[in-house]
C-alpha cells in the first residue's frame, strides 16, 4: 500500500454549524481535548467505535455545483426510508428519490450547505432482500 486516507476533508461556508449537523446525524464527538466551538474556521469530527474522522474547513465561496465526491451513507439501527424521514426533519433536503417500488435504490439528500449525500438500504434490508 502507498498510502492511505487520513479523513475526509469539506469545503463550507461555517465549519461549527455544518460539523454539528453531521457529528449529529453520524453519532460522530469531537476530538479528545480539542472541542469545537462557534466561529472555529477548521473543525474535527470523529467516529467513537473507529476513529474516521471528517475535517470541516470555512472557504469563502458557497458551492456551486454538484459535488464530485460524496458520502454514501447506510442506516445501522433503522431502515432507510426512516433514516430519509429522520433527515429531512433534522434539516437536510431531498434532492433526487431514486428510491424504486421494489425497496431497491436510494435517496440523494442534501445537507443544510447543499452537499450531496446518498441514503442507502440498511445492512438488514440487504439481508432481507438476499434471503428471498
Amino acid at each position: 500500500m502507498a498510502f492511505a486516507i487520513s479523513h475526509i476533508s469539506v469545503d463550507c461556508i461555517d465549519a461549527f454549524a455544518l460539523s454539528e449537523w453531521w457529528k449529529q446525524q453520524l453519532g460522530y464527538e469531537d476530538a479528545p481535548g480539542d472541542p469545537n466551538e462557534p466561529g472555529h474556521e477548521e473543525c474535527w469530527i470523529q467516529s467513537p467505535e473507529t476513529g474516521h474522522a471528517i475535517f470541516f474547513l470555512e472557504v469563502p465561496e458557497h458551492k456551486a455545483i454538484k459535488n464530485r465526491l460524496h458520502f454514501d451513507v447506510r442506516p445501522t439501527d433503522r431502515e432507510r426510508d426512516a433514516e430519509v424521514t429522520r433527515l429531512l426533519g433534522a434539516g437536510a433536503s431531498l434532492l433526487d428519490d431514486r428510491r424504486n417500488a421494489d425497496g431497491t435504490g436510494w435517496a440523494v439528500l442534501q445537507d443544510p450547505e447543499g452537499n450531496e449525500f446518498c441514503v442507502l438500504r440498511s445492512q438488514a434490508e440487504l439481508e432481507r432482500a438476499t434471503a428471498t
